[in-house]
């Protein structure tokens, strides 16, 4: 799969060099996705920094004014991405699993209807294992998602409290087993570095993860946020030796089974990478709706971020006309000169690294505005000496922050 591949390249096509403050724009627009985001879950894991609200206890999720929401908060943006093509569609959370097969069945309908979708479009689910139903995955299946992302996190059910997921191995074991049954394509989603893991319980959970042939798996090191539980009452992680060994497992136990490290995070079989994901890293566009969802948008004369209101009530409210603000919370042009460390940030995750071309295609940049950055890494052993691709060495994935922020502006 591919996240709709680039345009053709335009190398001369420099919308104007970059100066100050000064915003860029592109001769042509990247590929586009969608992300929607659904923001209830059953329990708030004390890890967790995205946008997710828990359920109150005897409380429904308010669907259908969600996705009323939704629509008027679409409609509103229409003007933003007219005519282009969505190549991926992505509906995350919270817990999306949560919301009805009917209500993701009406909201694919109204993305279909207000957008053009191509054809085969990647459309990707995130399912926790704790809303699993048999009947609920194959109606997924049936109302248009063709991928679903379970997030697992553990095997390990001693781990899984630790971490407060309200799932445990055997309900993950389920979801797995049904996820395989109904879907060509489909994502574990696994965490290492847990309180009090061990190598031999990372080895543990490897191997379970492997036994089910996932055709892509993404595998996280757990990280203490700002503003989580957890960072406020750290708990006792592997220390950073340990970790990286925990790594090098992983790496190896997935090379051997066949599944391609093509992202600091992921891992695939051929076929199997998450187009979604990639258009992020490939710096491509995307419309963000939904509570405290964000979207990146390119026009021929600047580069917008967006972010939308984060409490889902105050995001109804807003996206429905209900009060005078609008669905969004902030819009703002990147200026010229942050550009180059937000590609590097995306493309330079990915192991095959990028074309030098995307540089200049995706940021409205001439390639002068990262010409010294890039002689400065290739010196130090951490990009490739490679005219026509941007692509970390060994070294520099190694380091990849230290990598990233050489393409800070000075």
């Amino acid at each position: 799969m591919t996240a709709g591949g680039p345009a053709e390249t335009h190398v001369a096509a420099i919308v104007r060099r970059p100066r100050g403050d000064e915003a860029s724009g592109v001769a042509s627009p990247p590929p586009l996705s969608v992300y929607v985001h659904l923001p209830w879950c059953i329990r708030r894991c004390p890890y967790c920094d995205f946008n997710s609200h828990a359920v109150p206890d005897g409380d429904e999720v308010p669907e259908r004014r969600y996705l009323d929401a939704l629509r008027a908060d679409l409609e509103a943006a229409l003007p933003q991405v007219w005519g282009r093509t969505v190549q991926t569609i992505f509906i995350g959370g919270g817990t999306p699993s949560l919301f009805s097969p009917e209500a993701i069945d009406a909201l694919l309908t109204t993305l279909r209807t207000l957008l053009p979708v191509a054809p085969g479009a990647e459309i990707t689910m995130e399912a926790n294992p704790g809303t699993f139903e048999a009947a609920r995955f194959r109606a997924f299946r049936a109302a248009g998602v063709t991928r679903l992302s379970i997030g697992v996190q553990s095997f390990d059910d001693d781990a899984l409290r630790r971490i407060g997921r309200v799932h445990d191995a055997a309900q993950a074991r389920r979801a797995i087993e049904t996820a395989a049954a109904h879907f060509e394509s489909w994502n574990l989603d696994l965490m290492y570095a847990l309180p009090g893991q061990s190598i031999d319980a990372l080895r543990a959970d490897l191997r379970e993860a492997l036994s089910f042939s996932p055709p892509h798996l993404s595998y996280y090191h757990l990280t203490l946020e700002p503003n989580t539980a957890f960072a406020m009452r750290p708990p006792v992680l592997p220390d950073d030796d340990t970790a990286s060994e925990m790594q090098a497992l992983i790496e190896d136990a997935t090379q051997r089974a066949g599944l391609g490290h093509y992202e600091v995070s992921a891992y695939a079989r051929p076929l199997h990478r998450c187009a979604h994901n990639l258009n992020y890293w490939q710096f491509g566009d995307y419309l963000g709706l939904g509570a405290g969802a964000h979207g990146k948008l390119s026009y021929h004369d600047r580069i917008v971020r967006e972010a939308r209101v984060r409490n889902p009530r105050e995001y109804m409210r807003a996206a429905l006309g209900e009060t005078p603000q609008g669905p969004l919370a902030s819009s703002h042009a990147v200026p010229a000169r942050e550009l180059p460390f937000e590609f590097a940030l995306n493309a330079l995750r990915l192991a095959d690294g990028v074309p030098v071309a995307w540089f200049v295609e995706r940021t409205g940049l001439p390639t002068t505005a990262i010409a010294a950055t890039v002689e400065r890494a290739v010196r130090r052993g951490l990009l490739e000496d490679d005219p026509t691709r941007l692509r970390a060495t060994p070294l520099g994935a190694r380091f990849l922050n230290d990598l990233q922020e050489m393409f800070l502006a000075d």
